[in-house]
């Protein structure tokens, strides 16, 4: 018996009925479409922004065949791997002597015959803008030339055509507010150059640099430093060369073999796409191959792992949307003599014709989407598309998924339809039937056994254990939430009229209620575990962060000594450009004997100063020296993190070294840099200083409330003045000082471990010197304040400079958890709009009474409202939940992995927090179910036409 006709029938009746109930339809094409939407955008997008082999050759050489440059090695003979990264010596070859290695190599005599090149050099230089000076990089290449298309674009202007003349990317003209035609002057040999076009990297769209014409910048800047000796020469970069070879002929493996030998270094298109064998590349045999295709990451299988969990999931609306829809037509197949397995063919087809519209609808939506926020997926990575690039049998993947959905969510009506009676299906009714008390046990159990795997596999270091653990956990929790939804109902015993309704019909109907809450759940579950993880790890990130300065503040250091510093011009130009508040701090530096940056070349020639630390408990640091790695394999990550916060660890592992103090990290200053660099508020601590008593911000170093100050008092014979006045032998004193001890917290201050008041240090016998200020900064400086500070330096005679914050701009992680929780939202409000509809559909009768007992027309409104928000909230707060499984689990394979490297390293962080994203918990578990409730409430008609009875 042949099935073909029987399916047929079946596809022919779905097809109808999906034309004939368009709005329904729609509904489960939607949320098929959702998740292959998705899919198909982020495999594009991801596959696009990869850049190919072929795209990072372009990248590097643009149009040339090759790049080729010498090495520091000087003419020996090299071997080079095909891609031109690795290279060395040959294996017996001797270590080149200096003198062959400062022999010129002859680059251009390894070129193919019947080529042509170009010539790039590099060189970091100092600039004018329209705001001031700004620092940047100039590459002298001819990129007007074809040979740079793909590398280097013009995008406003022209390319530079005479030695006067120079390019800029769009990003230096923006920040540096230049325009085309504006002349911009290389500071030092105090060049000037017409700006006259724009241009773009398409590998890096964020590149500030300038470029000129070949032998435009660094030969007159070399001249320039050759007649004038003030004027530093220009640090120019080994030179490269990009060839063209022959037409057709490119350039070979025997090109680059030829070059070796010669100790030139190629990078060749042609080589690197189609290498050779192994037998043909001489360092293979000594070179391990390196896997490009490492294993995923721990975050990415486990998110993979539940967006296939998800794609299933948003099929779960789709399932009563179908069976609300095929009861009576299914009803009137078996009345004809259909069979059941008929029937449920009719049904399968209905998935399987929805499913198919749905996927062929989400591929061609994500292609849109892909190429209409394409510019902007560009400017967010960094880099251009080499081209929208498609992977067939990915996309064909995807379809098929979102075709399986189709089917996955027809299955269940199908049997539940094939099980009914014919009576039954014809007239409607839909009768009674108790939970399941097997399916929450079942659930318990499984989420119960995903926890316990998903924790055993992040203590263990098993990222698959992890991903399936935590995928079980939600399937348990999927199989809890007809008795939750049954719960729900039991909680509006004492709430008023509509939500004690909307709580009941969610109870009652729990077919069409479940399948949206897992939909809810499994989208606020993926976006709470990567939210999680990326706010965890951003918090380790910035624990493991040392900042150069006090966050908030800006420091002004001389650049020379003595009286040659001129400070007072210069903070006249930092005062007059820069955003400060309040006053400014001076600071000066203290040495012992004669100056060691002035007379540091003859060893000994000069003093030190040296704060003694005390050994002992709460002086020495247990995770330094013997003992230590026996301590660290005892200790938690907790009592780690309090140890390397002590003061006594606090400079062991990495000490910053500003503000001309040297290892000491002695300052003289007064009560105003407590204020405003130290951030220390404490008047004991400014009347100390008052009255001469140092104050100490590391307490390690301080014993019974002094310090012990050692100092070398060593004059140097060239240092006359100083020396006439202490002839004879250097002197070793060492001093007893009292000084006030401040908290612990302020042991991290960068660049200052003591400050001393001036009348101290002049007591002991030390040199003082005025050095630089504080300032405090009423918020970031923008470019143009940078650059127009640097500019009134140099008008001040450039014997200063500044020292910004290193403090990092803002990452992306807000971004990224916003996005998660826009699309979790999306998805949340999409879930729970439908199965408001489907609870409209089904209410109607129950509305209807209500209006003819005289319920207010704003029940119905409120009634939709509720209904919504019920579906949402409970979907978002399980979700939740369900997402906390894999992000600590993730967290502590990251744990595992750091108390590894603690136990090795005793000084190594093993701080691996937990931290709740608690901003997007909150829009997903308030904003998000109110909106969704005001939506619904907005959108439904509150007003009723009472139907007669027929009969």
């Amino acid at each position: 018996m042949n099935p073909l006709p029987g399916w047929r029938a079946a596809f022919r009746i779905a097809r109808r009925d999906a034309v004939r109930a368009k709005g329904r339809s729609a509904l489960v094409v939607a949320m098929i479409a959702l998740p292959v939407l998705g899919v198909t955008a982020a495999d594009l997008t991801y596959r696009s922004a990869l850049p190919t082999k072929a795209e990072e050759l372009t990248g590097e050489l643009g149009a040339a065949d090759a790049r080729f440059t010498a090495t520091s090695m000087g003419p020996v003979k090299l071997q080079q791997m095909p891609d031109g990264v690795n290279w060395g010596p040959l294996d017996d070859a001797p270590d080149p002597t200096p003198e062959e290695q400062k022999r010129p190599v002859d680059v251009p005599a390894t070129f193919p015959e019947g080529s042509r090149h170009l010539t790039e050099r590099s060189l970091p230089a100092s600039v004018t803008t329209r705001h001031g000076i700004t620092d940047t990089q100039i590459t002298e290449l001819r990129i007007a030339d074809p040979m740079l298309r793909g590398r280097i674009e013009l995008t406003d202007g022209a390319y530079p055509r005479a030695k006067d003349e120079i390019a800029a990317t769009e990003d230096f003209i923006e920040a540096s507010g230049l325009s085309i035609g504006d002349r911009v002057t290389v500071r030092g040999p105090d060049q000037s150059y017409t700006l006259t076009g724009a241009v773009e990297l398409p590998a890096d769209l964020r590149a500030e640099s300038l470029y000129a014409l070949p032998g435009s910048v660094i030969a007159p800047w070399q001249k320039t430093a050759d007649r004038d000796k003030s004027i530093l020469p220009p640090q120019a970069s080994d030179p490269k060369w990009l060839v063209q070879g022959p037409p057709g002929a490119g350039v070979t493996w025997r090109n680059i073999l030829a070059a070796n030998e010669k100790g030139v270094v190629v990078i060749s298109r042609q080589v690197a796409l189609d290498p050779p064998p192994d037998s043909e590349v001489p360092m293979a045999a000594t070179t391990d191959p390196y896997d490009t295709d490492a294993e995923m990451t721990a975050a990415v299988l486990t998110v993979t792992a539940m967006a296939l969990l998800e794609i299933v999931l948003l099929a779960g609306p789709a399932f009563a949307v179908g069976a609300r829809r095929s009861r009576r037509q299914l009803g009137l197949v078996g009345s004809c003599g259909g069979s059941r397995g008929q029937v449920r063919a009719v049904v399968l087809a209905g998935g399987a014709v929805l499913g198919g519209v749905g996927a062929v609808a989400g591929v061609g939506a994500g292609f849109g989407l892909t190429a209409l926020f394409r510019p902007m997926i560009e400017d967010y990575t960094g880099s251009r598309f080499g081209e929208l690039t498609v992977r067939p049998w990915e996309i064909l993947g995807i379809a098929v998924l979102g075709l399986v959905t189709g089917v996955l969510a027809a299955l269940a009506p199908a049997i539940v339809a094939g099980r009914q009676s014919v009576l039954e299906s014809l007239t409607g009714r839909r009768g009674t039937r108790r939970g399941s008390r097997v399916l929450p046990v079942v659930g318990v159990i499984a989420l119960t056994a995903g926890v316990a795997v998903a924790v055993y596999g992040g203590v263990a270091g098993d990222t698959a254990l992890v991903a399936g653990g935590s995928v079980l956990a939600e399937l348990g929790v999927l199989g809890c939430i007809p008795v939750i939804v049954g719960f729900l109902g039991r909680l509006g015993r004492r709430l008023p009229l509509t939500p004690r309704i909307a709580l009941r019909d969610a109870a009652r109907n729990r077919g069409r209620t479940a399948p949206a809450v897992a939909a809810v759940m499994a989208a606020v579950a993926g976006s709470v575990a990567i939210a999680t993880y990326t706010s965890s790890n951003a918090a380790e990130q910035a624990y493991d962060y040392s900042p150069n300065l006090t966050p908030g503040t800006v420091a002004l250091m001389a650049a020379d000594i003595g009286d040659n510093a001129e400070l007072p011009r210069s903070r006249a130009a930092v005062e007059q450009s820069f955003p400060v508040s309040g006053g400014r701090a001076d600071i000066g530096r203290v040495w012992a004997g004669s100056d060691c940056s002035v007379y540091y070349e003859e060893e000994n020639g000069c003093g030190t100063i040296e704060l003694v630390k005390p050994t002992g408990k709460g002086h020495s640091c247990p995770l330094k020296g013997k003992g230590a790695k026996e301590l660290a394999l005892r200790i938690s990550a907790d009592e780690h993190k309090r140890l390397m916060n002590s003061p006594a660890c606090m400079d062991e592992n990495y000490t910053m070294v500003a503000f001309g103090t040297g290892t000491d990290k002695i300052v003289v200053g007064g009560a105003d840099v407590l204020d405003s660099y130290v951030k220390l508020e404490d008047p004991a601590a400014a009347k100390a200083l008052a009255e001469g008593t140092p104050v100490l911000l590391n307490s390690a170093y301080a014993k019974n409330g002094e310090v012990t100050l050692k100092a070398i008092h060593a004059y140097n014979d060239r240092d006359k003045k100083n020396r006439a006045l202490h002839p004879g032998k250097a002197r070793v004193t060492t001093d007893l000082l009292k000084v006030h001890v401040a908290p612990d917290r302020y042991a991290s201050t960068p660049g200052i471990r003591m400050i001393m008041p001036e009348k101290t240090a002049e007591r002991l016998g030390l040199h003082v010197e005025d050095y630089g200020s504080f300032y405090t900064l009423n918020r970031d400086p923008t470019d143009a304040e940078s650059q127009a500070a640097h500019a009134a330096l140099d008008q001040a005679g450039n014997r200063a400079y500044l020292m910004t914050s290193d403090e990092r701009l803002r990452t992306d992680d807000d971004t990224i958890l916003l996005i998660l929780a826009l699309f979790a939202g999306v998805v949340t409000l999409g879930a729970a709009a439908i199965t408001t509809g489907l609870s409209k559909a089904d209410a109607e009768a129950d509305l209807t009474t209500l209006s003819a007992v005289g319920a207010p027309p704003g029940v119905r409104r409120s009634l939709s409202g509720f209904q919504c928000l019920v579906v949402a909230l409970t979907g978002v707060l399980l979700g939740t939940a369900a997402g906390l499984v894999p992000a600590v689990a993730l967290r502590l394979t990251d744990l595992r992995a750091a108390l590894a490297d603690m136990r090795e390293d005793p000084m190594e962080s093993a701080y691996t927090p937990i931290v709740m994203p608690w901003e997007t918990i909150g829009l997903l578990a308030l904003v998000v179910p109110v909106l969704a409730g005001l939506l619904a409430a907005g959108l439904t008609s509150s007003r009723l036409t009472l139907a007669r009875r027929a009969g």
